[in-house]
This record gives C-alpha cells, structure tokens and sequence, in this order.
C-alpha cells in the first residue's frame, strides 16, 4: 500500500518540531487550563485494565469481517495490504539502541529530516505488519511483528533519548513510536503469545519500563500539559493495558479529563488556540489523540465519548474543531481568523475521524473522510479505515485529482 512521502511525514512530524514558540494570547489562555499539578491529584482509580488482551478494536471480529465484505472501498484496501513486506527486510535493520538527539527544525531542517528518517521507518515497519496480519488473517506477519520488536527490546532501544527544555525534540519524536509500537503490538500479540512467550515477557517489560521513564519527564510549559501530554497519554493507555499497569493506564486516562477541563464554553482547547494562525490545525491534532485514547479506554469498558466532565464532552471539541474548518470566523478573538487549512489535505491528520464515526453519526466528518479513504496513519491508529469503517458507510473510493500536492507544513509567518 502506498503511504505518504517524506514530504507528508515531514507534515506531520514537524508539528511536533514547532511547540515551544507560545503566543501571548495563548499564555493569557492557559491560565484557565488545569494545571499539571490539579491533575495529579486526580482520583482515578476507578479505571483499571479490565483485558489486557484487547486491542483498541476488536481485530478477530474486524478479520471476519474483512474475510466476507463486498464492499470494493475495503476489498481494496485489504489486497493492497495483504502481500505484506519480507520479515527478513524488515528484520535485517538495526535497532536505535544509541543516544537519540534530534536536532530542532529551525535552522536544521535538512539535518532535522535526515535524523528523523529511522524513526518514520520503524512506525512504518510496525504498522506496516500488523496491517498485513488483519488483511491477511497470515501469522506470519504477526509473528515478524513480534521478533521485530523482540529485537529492539532485547537492545534496550529508544531508552536514551536527549532530553533538554530548550532542546526537546529526541522526546518528542520517540512519543509516536511507543505508541506506534504498542498499538501495532497490541493486534497479534495474542495470537502470537503461546508460540513466543520469552519474546512476549522481553517486549512486555521493554514497553512499560520506556512509558515509565519517557512519562516520568514532565516537560516545560507547555508541552506538560497540550497535546504532547496528549501524545504520551496514547502511549501510557495502550502499554498500561498491555502490561496490565493501572497506573500507566490512568495516565492515559487523565489526559481526557485534562482536556475536557481545559475547554472554553464552545469546546476550545486553549493550549492550541496558541498556535495562532495553526489553532485549527493543533485543535484537531489534539483530536488525533484524545480519540484513540478514549477507543482504548472503550475497549477497556469505560465509554469516555459519552463521558461528561467540567460541563464538556470531546463533542464539544469535536463540533468546534469542524466549525473552524467550515469557518474561520468560529475562533472568535482566539486567534487570527487567517488560518492554515493545509492539513485537511493529508489523510493522517483525518485518522482520529474515522475512529469517531464508530461512535457518533456525524455528516461533516463523513464528508471529510469520504474524500480521503482509505485512510491511514503510520502511528496514531494505523490502517483506520481498513480496522473501523463501516462497510455501509461508502462503497468505493473517490478518484483522486490528476495532479494532487501533498499537504507539507508552512512555517510560521
């Protein structure tokens, strides 16, 4: 399946590299957002890992599905995924068991992409095979999944990461593949664990002892408390299921509280509005998170999308994020009403939609996904389309446009 150049990874992964530049609205905003210190004190401890087996979608139910669907759109998606990479390829890389540094976009940006390559690759390996394994229903690729990760477990890799205040981004960028790995891991685990167990134990220590240490930092203002803090709830939620940790999974938890606390009376996330003329787009990539944290909370038992707190659903961030992008003028005096708009043209910005779909009817987000399936996103929810759309929400694919530009990010003005 072809997935979306350097040019689009470049899109997304330099959202992460331009965090630290706060506007002064955006101070003024924050101050009515829950402190990190408010958030710690949370109880809850009514949340607790009730199946440490279950993925964040059901992968045996989806796999018979996907088996006997005449619906062309998913047919499509499902062949185009079913040769699946060699094992021995995707076996033969190395392990990033060394110090990561990443250096920040400005003013490196050639020497940016050049370091962050390996990391792209490893979401793409992960993903990659566990989206051969549900197309194909073949163990071989959830059992090279799993020797994959046993490799980099067995190294100790990613567990030195370069962290700074003023030089954060070798945190930054190993957040999306913990959760990459664990979301990835978490669909053949169980088919793979009887054949495996020593690789099992070793994978199941690696991922919790990093989500420990990596979570442990709380960062500055503010990626301690957006959608950075976002990022590592996705990644404590799936490894504190996987690893049957409360704690680990509370974190995850407590991001949606946090985020629900924060929002304005119309559903803003005052720590996105900061971005200023990207507030649409950080309102909706906090979006891509808090979403697949509550699908995993879901899968757990506990139904976050219908959970109320401050007066605030995710609807409510939900609804505003679609308002912005239908209209600028929705923000408001939240931040400039000259919005960049160039996301909505790259399908991994879209995945947390598709997601959503599964648990509210909602036209605008049809009409956004239609125009982009099948979707995907190498590490926050994989093949989306291929693992929750329903088969009678759209037949086939859109033709795309002759000449299509691929969404890359425009630096701040």
């Amino acid at each position: 399946m072809k997935r979306t150049s350097l040019a689009g990874r470049v899109g997304l992964r330099l959202t992460l590299a331009m965090l630290l530049g706060v506007t002064a609205s955006g101070l003024a905003l924050s101050a009515q957002a829950m402190s990190y210190e408010q958030r710690q004190k949370l109880d809850l401890s009514e949340y607790t890992v009730t199946d440490p087996d279950a993925s964040y979608f059901d992968v045996k139910a989806r796999m018979a599905l996907l088996q006997q669907t005449d619906n062309d759109l998913l047919q499509y998606n499902r062949d185009q995924l079913e040769p699946g990479p060699s094992c021995q390829q995707e076996l033969s890389k190395p392990a990033l068991d060394s110090v990561i540094r990443i250096p920040g976009y400005y003013p490196q940006p050639q020497a940016w992409e050049l370091a962050s390559e390996p990391l792209f690759d490893f979401e793409d390996t992960v993903s990659n095979l566990a989206g051969a394994y549900v197309a194909s229903g073949d163990d071989y690729y959830a059992d090279c999944l799993v020797r994959f990760l046993d490799k980099w477990a067995t190294q100790d890799a990613l567990s030195q990461f370069y962290y700074d205040r003023l030089e954060p981004q070798g945190w930054y960028s190993t957040e999306s593949m913990m959760f990459a790995a664990a979301m990835a891991y978490s669909i053949v685990r169980p088919v793979v664990a009887d054949k495996r167990p020593d690789a099992i134990e070793r994978i199941n220590h690696w991922l919790n002892t990093l989500a420990h240490q990596h979570s442990s930092i709380r960062g500055g203002d503010p990626s301690c408390c957006n959608n950075h803090f976002y990022r590592r709830a996705l990644y404590a939620s799936m490894i504190g299921v996987l690893t049957d940790d409360d704690e680990l999974f509370q974190f995850g938890v407590s991001a949606v509280y946090s985020a629900l606390s924060d929002m304005t009376p119309r559903g803003a996330l005052p720590h996105e509005m900061a971005r200023g003329r990207r507030a649409s787009h950080y309102q909706n990539y906090a979006l891509l998170y808090l979403v697949n944290i509550m699908q995993v909370a879901y899968r757990q038992g506990y139904d976050l999308f219908d959970f109320e707190y401050d007066g605030h659903t995710v609807d409510d961030a939900v609804q505003f994020a679609l308002d912005t992008f239908d209209d600028p003028a929705a923000l408001g005096d939240l931040a400039t009403h000259a919005q960049y708009y160039g996301f909505l043209d790259d399908e991994q910005y879209l995945a947390w939609m598709e997601v959503y779909l599964q648990h509210r009817e909602d036209p605008r987000i049809s009409r956004y996904v239609s125009q982009r399936r099948p979707i995907d996103n190498r590490s926050a929810g994989g093949y989306v389309t291929l693992y929750f759309m329903d088969p009678t929400a759209q037949p086939r694919a859109l033709p795309e446009p002759e000449e299509q530009q691929l969404a890359t990010f425009e630096p701040d003005a």
